[in-house]
């Protein structure tokens, strides 16, 4: 067996095992298994928020995008962070303070049934949207740097049996606290591999110099323009407050301050992760000036010694699976929660619950699997996957901020026009009048909401909140 192939089995064993330690706390009931009790102290909140962040799209994807052009594909991370910075100075409190569970549970308290419906249907499809980019990345992963042991397809239906047991097995409490060994392990291998293989090309002096002389790819704001760099900050904040997996973390703090200061921590656990492997795709550029720009973590990865190059790959392999775990349980749980118990089986037993939340992970991963064989372009299909949170984000904070604004029918009718507005700007070109989908997204979802409030005379409810602090 090689190095790198025992490390990588090693992680596995040690991801299982915890798994099954957290099985014992799992058991307990639904509440235990979908949001861990809500015990999660400001650690687990920050390696949890951290581990959803850095995925398929935060490693691989941006060392992709910086082959080409630069150390500017590192503000995608930098807008991860910014949107966890956001959530939790406005929203992750208020999700602990109201005692959700879900978005869609949360539009219902305030505007009305099909509000909660239809905003459920829209988060199942964004969720299984990136789920599936993740078994995509831990197949490229695999069989790029493990070819003897993985095939492209190996290395998914490995990724996907690694993903859906652990989720299965230890729902929300398996995910955190296998977050912790999976953050340690992405801080080591991505730390140790920029340092080495930029030392392997004579330090950064020598890599500008090897770069081509009409590019300053070192440059943080070289490659991209300012719009394209705010268009990460505006997706990335909009998911951050309304996605599933956020609010699913947020909402298994051990209170609202607890949820404000573990999203603080983990945008600062975030923030220079992007920009590392931005480093990593630059390098790939001067050392394999010929390869597809996809392979570049890869590549340099392949280039280290076996120890680290193991360390890497289970590194890299952890982006992915700490992502995968957390939106996969958000996916479960939407469904669960928000269409199954509220709409089918009200009355259903926590015992029954329980084996329903299971079986609908099982069915999520299964068919994300199969999504995954469809994807291209993990960076690209990750935003606009992510730009259908506009709509929710907008309810959301008019909800909060604006309440006399805010009319029965404002969800179910901004959801509707966002989702069709995803679809609009895909096949008609026309539309194109902006440089990104998400600020499409965010007029037609404004304008949306405030027709709603002039032709809808009937006004929201109005929850009370408990104290955030």
């Amino acid at each position: 067996m090689s190095i790198q192939l025992f490390i990588v089995c090693a992680y596995i064993v040690l991801l299982f095992g915890i798994s099954f330690w957290a099985k014992k706390k799992a058991d307990k009931g639904s509440t235990e298994y979908l949001f861990a009790g809500r015990k999660l102290s400001s650690l687990l909140i920050a390696v949890n928020i951290t581990g959803l962040a850095v995925g398929a799209a935060s490693t691989v994807g941006v060392a992709e995008k910086a082959y080409n052009i630069g150390m500017a594909a590192g503000w995608y991370n930098a807008a991860w962070s910014a949107g966890a910075i956001v959530m939790g100075l406005v929203a992750a409190g208020k999700y602990r303070a109201l005692k959700a569970t879900t978005i869609p549970e949360l539009f219902e308290r305030y505007y009305d049934t099909k509000g909660r419906l239809i905003s459920a249907l829209g988060l199942v499809i964004i969720m299984l949207v990136i789920t599936s980019l993740q078994y995509l990345a831990g197949g490229a992963i695999l069989s790029a740097l493990l070819p003897e042991v993985f095939s492209f397809k190996g290395g998914m239906l490995t990724s996907a049996v690694v993903f859906i047991g652990i989720t299965l097995i230890g729902g929300l409490w398996s995910s955190g606290l296998s977050n912790i060994v999976s953050v340690l392990l992405i801080y080591l291998g991505v730390l140790y591999s920029a340092y080495t293989s930029v030392s392997s090309v004579g330090g950064l002096d020598a890599l500008q110099a090897a770069l081509p002389q009409a590019q300053n790819m070192l440059s943080p704001v070289a490659g991209m323009s300012l719009s394209a760099i705010l268009a990460f900050f505006v997706v990335m904040i909009t998911q951050a407050i309304t996605a599933q997996g956020p609010v699913q973390i947020a909402c298994g703090a051990k209170d609202a301050k607890t949820a404000k200061r573990g999203f603080l921590y983990g945008a600062a656990l975030i923030f220079p992760i992007g920009f590392l492997c931005a480093l990593l795709g630059i390098v790939a550029r001067v050392s394999f000036p010929d390869i597809s720009a996809t392979m570049a973590l890869p590549k340099v990865v392949m280039s280290l010694n076996p120890w680290a190059s193991g360390v890497t790959l289970a590194a890299m392999w952890a982006a992915d699976v700490s992502t995968a775990c957390t939106i996969l349980l958000a996916a479960g749980t939407l469904f669960a929660q928000d269409i199954y118990k509220r709409f089918l089986h009200p009355s259903v037993s926590d015992k029954q619950f329980m084996l329903v939340n299971r079986l609908t992970v099982l069915g999520c991963g299964i068919l994300t699997l199969w999504l995954a064989f469809n994807a291209v372009g993990i960076l690209k299909t990750m935003l606009a996957g992510l730009s259908m949170t506009a709509p929710l984000t907008v309810i959301f904070l008019f909800t909060v901020f604006a309440p006399s604004l805010c009319k029965k029918n404002a969800a179910f009718y901004t959801t509707v026009v966002g989702l069709i507005g995803i679809v609009a700007w895909a096949y008609l070109p026309a539309l194109h009048v902006f440089k990104d989908v998400i600020y499409f997204e965010w007029v037609i979802c404004v304008i949306t909401f405030l027709i709603v409030y002039v032709v809808d005379p009937t006004p929201i409810k109005v929850p009370k909140l408990e104290e955030e602090d």
